[in-house]
């Protein structure tokens, strides 16, 4: 059985790869919550560790805290979405404070378990990440959609899922003969109740369903943890329906 750390494990998609992932597999969740708030969303997964990806020593602390029960890991899938108050303004509004600060968490706590899981995995000899990244990440967001609402396709959001899709690729490259994959999986709009307007436009803008739910991405992250996958590194899954054609 394999055994897989999904970081983020209590967000959205967090939890739906949980779900789906748990029956066959030995899962282990890394999120910011603190135990009683994780036991309180019945996932039932019960191997959790509450971490600040966005902190070497956290990070670093619960890893070896894994490893004293776990012999090997498998995989790692990091869903996780870092991000401070100031996140998600207008790009004419934001201050150059808040596009860096934004930009050291998300990317740098990606860069953060990408690094520290990579020298564990070396030393156990194999290892697979996957990155969750954006379409934000790969196309320029179609800002029509937003017309006539209060939401914003964050500048520093897309800047950030470019950087994950490229450093993925840097990470794959890098480790040649080290029997570890590095992948990004790149979602289309997940539905969380934006306003109906919006999942209007951007229905229009797909070939048939529209805004994704977490569910849909399941396979491709099935996909990627199997062996069926070995031989694909580097890569950058999109799962979209067909927004970003």
């Amino acid at each position: 059985m394999k055994t897989i750390i999904i970081v983020g494990g209590a967000g959205l998609l967090g939890r739906e790869f949980v779900t789906q992932l748990k029956d066959e597999r030995n899962i282990i969740v890394y999120d910011l919550l603190d135990l009683k708030a994780w036991n309180r969303l019945n996932t039932g997964v019960e191997n959790y560790h509450s971490v600040d990806i966005c902190s070497d020593k956290s990070l670093s602390e619960v890893i070896s805290q894994t490893y004293t029960t776990e012999e090997n890991i498998d995989c790692v899938i990091n869903t996780s979405y870092p991000r401070n108050s100031n996140f998600g303004k207008n790009i004419l509004d934001i201050t150059l404070e808040a596009f860096n600060e934004n930009i050291g968490l998300h990317l740098g706590g990606y860069f953060n378990v990408m690094q520290q899981f990579t020298k564990l995995f070396i030393k156990q000899g194999y290892g697979n990440i996957i990155n969750i990244a954006s379409i934000q990440g790969v196309s320029a967001p179609k800002f029509e959609h937003y017309k006539g609402t209060i939401m914003n396709s964050p500048v520093e959001y897309t800047a950030a899922k470019s950087a994950i899709i490229a450093i993925s690729r840097y990470f794959a490259k890098y480790l040649k003969g080290n029997s570890i994959r590095v992948n990004c999986i790149s979602p289309g709009g997940i539905f969380n109740n934006q306003p109906e307007s919006f999942q209007e436009k951007y229905k229009d803008s797909c070939s048939n369903k529209g805004m994704l739910d977490p569910e849909d991405l399941c396979g491709a992250v099935k996909f990627l943890v199997s062996d069926e996958s070995r031989y694909i590194n580097g890569q950058n899954i999109i799962v979209d329906d067909g927004w970003s054609l």
